[in-house]
């Protein structure tokens, strides 16, 4: 994972459709929240996964009991979970022996309470990649919050781990680059910034983050 774009929130097979052809490189497909209501429906999602393929689609969720993320990962033709609920190590490992799913666990910035040496030493052997994002106070949401936070603590993230680090939380094309440059991320994520007034993503939105991340990244690999 190196220089990856994600756009969370697709509300249709059309929508994800069009975020592939502006050169988004994974699409994130939220179910099953604890502080939003989701774009679709479950029979919607799948739908929206299987015209994405594996490697695309990812599932976002803030499902914690293994059971329930199992039988989401095997409803839906998804490559990849992104977890955000409070689940443990034995959690994930029991899931990923269950089905096979690359996994994305988030650390919540303002909502942690271990601090980044202890997440990664408990999350990084059962874990493919980590993603920051931001806690809501108002609202206790853990994601998709419009918010940004410090993005030291996304850089310190991303020199302790082993794994691939996106950062999100607040993205736009506005300052997508200079995330980039600060925090040196494996891939970044965005939401919220690239709806219209109807929630609907933005064509011209999505098309200048996409130009402003990868050419973020371009410079980040030539430095």
């Amino acid at each position: 994972m190196r220089g990856v774009v994600q756009v969370a929130g697709v509300r249709s097979v059309a929508e994800a459709r069009m975020l592939v052809g502006l050169g988004v490189d994974q699409v994130g497909i939220p179910l099953r929240l604890a502080y939003h209501q989701p774009d679709v429906t479950e029979a919607q999602a799948v739908s929206i996964a299987e015209a994405l393929g594996r490697d695309r689609a990812v599932l976002i969720t803030y499902a914690a009991n293994p059971h329930e993320i199992i039988e989401l990962c095997q409803r839906l033709p998804v490559g990849w979970v992104q977890l955000h609920g409070e689940v443990t190590p034995q959690t994930i490992a029991a899931v990923r022996q269950a089905v096979a799913v690359r996994v994305i666990k988030s650390y919540v910035v303002g909502f942690a309470v271990e601090g980044i040496s202890a997440f990664v030493e408990r999350f990084a052997p059962v874990c493919d990649a980590f993603l920051t994002d931001t806690f809501d106070p108002r609202t206790g949401a853990m994601g998709a919050t419009g918010r940004t936070h410090d993005w030291q603590v996304s850089r310190a993230l991303v020199e302790a781990s082993p794994l691939p680090v996106i950062v999100a939380g607040g993205l736009s094309p506005v300052n997508v680059a200079a995330a980039i440059a600060l925090v040196r991320p494996a891939g970044v994520d965005a939401h919220t910034a690239l709806e219209d007034e109807e929630g609907d993503k933005d064509p011209c939105l999505v098309r200048a983050f996409v130009r402003e991340a990868k050419a973020a990244f371009a410079r980040l690999e030539e430095a």
